[in-house]
């Protein structure tokens, strides 16, 4: 059962309790509205990938974290996931201080979305991936290198783990069995940076737009599948949308590097709430069964401890990108993309239309010109979920939803807080936001605290320090 086998990676101590009560003024929720309104898609900050939940610890030992309060005996090892289409990923906790959500879902992610963005060590790590267990099953070779004579899978995976939280918490952790710590030795000396691996599979961009008759794109597929499947949009029959080459030649499937294109008819419906002809959306799919590289990292919007890829089988990945387009004015395409490095969510707005697209945020006012591409990067309080909203022109509206975790931080606690239903959000003004923070649980002496605030929103406009990069282009492709 998980709650039994995953209280290696620790639940959120004093610390981070402290935080969160400490945060009920600031808005973590907003709604930025255009021209008109409309029921919003949800968009959670996802660039493709693997999808996958979590199961619990395969092969794990046990390790001693140093801490002001006394040393404290926990789990450590490798955790396995179940991909959402079929597959079987194993990872590592690279998130010490948070805890395990039972059955959590967990998206394929870049560095930049995790505490991975902002650490300079992310790269002995993903060293410490491809040099120890499961990459390297040689456990006999292996203890040669550590010097750990009789090595086992128990002592590969103790070791591993404790090696990761020494440079991905900076935490003071030995492994208990000798082996494993003289494993753990040898891989935090011997680690060399490492780049961070390619995406398994995304799009980019994840958004485009234009006018009804034109080709909308391209889409570049990126991915280290041999080939990906291309689903055509659900309402293509309807809509008359194809996908295709830069020849015009209706695709099904593709590869790396290939450019993908939306051919929209002239008189293309826009869905069933408008006529044919005006404006619409549609949305494509690429899919493909491949490994997923070592070294990428997942994260989970149910606050659930972030986890670094060890080891893959083949796997079903997948990725969409939406196209929108409209006969006259503003035409935005719009996507979101956590940023660790600056602490928030960037919203970039892509105008391809005539005329500027104006929309509200956080009380602040952002118009982009026409033919025009601009980032609007929105602070966030550390653990605090958003929801964020984007309406315009012809029913246009796309809502943004999430999570930001960047920091590994809070005090160790013996045992992980296991959180059995998902937060409960509060709705204000169209946004949601939930602040349940993550339970924390003591020893024998300690009575379990689950922290769970809905914390008020405040819309404070000028106050809210918004980075806004302009980077100015011209329109069409």
């Amino acid at each position: 059962m998980l709650a039994a086998l995953s209280g290696f990676c620790r639940s959120a101590g004093r610390n981070r309790l402290a935080a969160a009560t400490t945060v009920s003024g600031i808005v973590a929720a907003g709604v930025l509205s255009g021209a008109g309104t409309a029921v919003a898609d949800e968009r959670p900050q996802t660039q493709g990938g693997a999808t996958a939940t979590i199961n619990g610890l395969k092969t794990s030992g046990e390790a001693v974290i140093h801490g002001d309060g006394g040393d404290q005996r926990v789990s450590a090892g490798l955790f396995e996931m179940s991909v959402d289409g079929g597959g079987t990923l194993q990872t590592y906790c690279v998130d010490l201080h948070n805890p395990t959500q039972r059955d959590a879902r967990y998206q394929e992610t870049p560095w930049s979305g995790t505490s991975l963005g902002t650490n300079k060590d992310a790269g002995r790590i993903n060293w410490i991936l491809q040099h120890s267990y499961p990459q390297v099953n040689d456990l006999a070779a292996l203890a040669r290198q550590a010097g750990a004579s009789g090595l086992t899978e128990q002592d590969a995976a103790a070791g591993t783990q404790v090696a990761i939280w020494r440079y991905s918490d900076g935490a003071e952790v030995d492994a208990v069995d000798p082996r494993a710590e003289k494993l753990a030795d040898y891989l935090e000396k011997s680690a060399r940076g490492v780049s961070e691996p390619e995406a398994s599979l995304t799009l980019d961009p994840p958004a485009v737009s234009g006018r009804p008759g034109d080709v909308l794109g391209p889409v570049t597929v990126h991915t280290n599948a041999s080939a990906v499947t291309v689903s055509p949009p659900v309402d293509a029959a309807g809509s008359g949308v194809r996908v295709v080459d830069k020849s015009g030649k209706v695709i099904t499937s593709a590869e790396d590097g290939s450019r993908l294109f939306f051919d929209v008819p002239e008189d293309a419906a826009g869905g069933p709430d408008r006529t044919g002809g005006e404006a619409g959306t549609a949305q494509l799919t690429v899919q493909a069964s491949t490994t997923v590289p070592v070294g990428r990292a997942f994260t989970s919007e149910s606050r659930s401890q972030t986890q670094i890829l060890a080891g893959s089988s083949e796997s079903t990945v997948s990725a969409t990108v939406t196209a929108g387009w409209a006969a006259e004015g503003a035409i935005p395409a719009v996507s979101a993309r956590k940023n660790c490095a600056k602490g928030g969510v960037d919203i970039t707005t892509v105008n391809k239309g005539d005329e500027p697209f104006t929309f509200q945020l956080m009380g602040a006012e952002h118009t982009i010109p026409a033919g025009a591409t601009r980032t609007v990067t929105v602070p966030l309080q550390e653990d605090q979920a958003y929801d964020f909203t984007i309406t315009g022109p012809y029913g246009f509206s796309h809502r943004f939803t999430g999570v930001l975790d960047c920091k590994t931080q809070g005090s160790i606690t013996t045992q992980t807080a296991q959180l059995r239903n998902e937060p409960s959000p509060a709705t204000v003004g169209g946004g949601t936001v939930d602040t349940t923070d993550l339970a924390v649980t003591g020893g024998s002496a300690i009575t379990p605290l689950i922290a769970g605030v809905a914390i008020g929103l405040v819309v404070i406009g000028g106050a809210v320090l918004v980075v806004l990069r302009r980077r100015e282009t011209e329109a069409g492709e």
